[in-house]
């Protein structure tokens, strides 16, 4: 085979489950944590460190939101199974960038990466992420590059594949909906929040013995997870998130 069919075919399986890709990130990196806890000693985390780390993340969650409050329906969508793309977008976001929401998913998980504060785990994550999103990206682009053709040419002579470019904003054809962001992003906006406080519940038993939470940790908790209790009843439930063409 190919290198070129042997990369597409790489990236569109890797697509299926590229959001599962932070887990076993996560469950490593909670061990080192712990270990260095544990046996090194490790200090502990000011409080100011860790509402920077999760300040990282919900920058990566700000940059998927103002992505996904313009986009319509068929695109930037979470499908597992198959590339969708019922439209080409090159405007709001996708005209500073190619794949803004991956942008956004690297702020996320680097997040925690950067909370467990090892340098050569945070070089691992970004070598990881760089190697397994360059195979998706390769797989979409052919994708894109086969149904769209010219235009989608275009549009990737001007526009960077990931790092965005700083001016060239195109306003979007749709109006920003926030129903659209609240339907489509509250289980991502909690797992943030239940990461670090499982991190947090973690490091106090291994330190003292105890099961507890952080005054902090223990309020964003509980106000992320009833949020997304309510949004997730809403989107079941109703049809108040619901907006047409989205």
């Amino acid at each position: 085979m190919a290198l070129i069919e042997e990369l597409n075919q790489q990236g569109n399986k890797l697509f299926k489950y590229r959001s599962t890709l932070p887990i076993p990130f996560a469950i490593l990196g909670l061990a080192i944590y712990l270990y260095n806890i544990h046996v090194t000693g490790k200090e502990i985390h000011s409080l100011t460190f860790e509402i920077l780390c999760l300040t990282v993340g919900l920058f990566g969650q700000l940059i998927r939101a103002i992505t996904i409050g313009y986009t319509p329906k068929g695109t930037s969508g979470r499908n597992t199974l198959e590339q969708v793309a019922e439209e080409l977008n090159t405007k709001g976001m996708y005209s500073l960038m190619r794949n803004p929401l991956y942008l956004g998913n690297f702020f996320m998980w680097f997040a925690v990466i950067l909370y467990i504060d090892v340098y050569w785990f945070c070089t691992l994550y970004i070598l990881c992420f760089w190697i397994y999103y360059e195979r998706i990206i390769f797989a979409e682009e052919n994708f894109l590059r086969n149904k769209y053709g010219k235009p989608y040419l275009e549009w990737t002579m001007k526009t960077p594949i990931f790092i965005p470019k700083i001016k060239g904003w195109k306003k979007p054809n749709l109006n920003f909906s926030i129903k659209n962001v609240l339907k489509r992003e509250y289980s991502g906006f909690f797992a943030l929040f239940f990461t670090f406080t499982l991190f947090d519940l973690m490091e106090n038993f291994t330190r003292l013995n105890q099961w507890f939470l952080d005054d902090f940790w223990a309020y964003s908790f509980s106000i992320s997870g009833s949020l997304c209790i309510f949004l997730r009843i809403l989107k079941k439930k109703t049809k108040i998130l619901n907006v047409m063409g989205r």
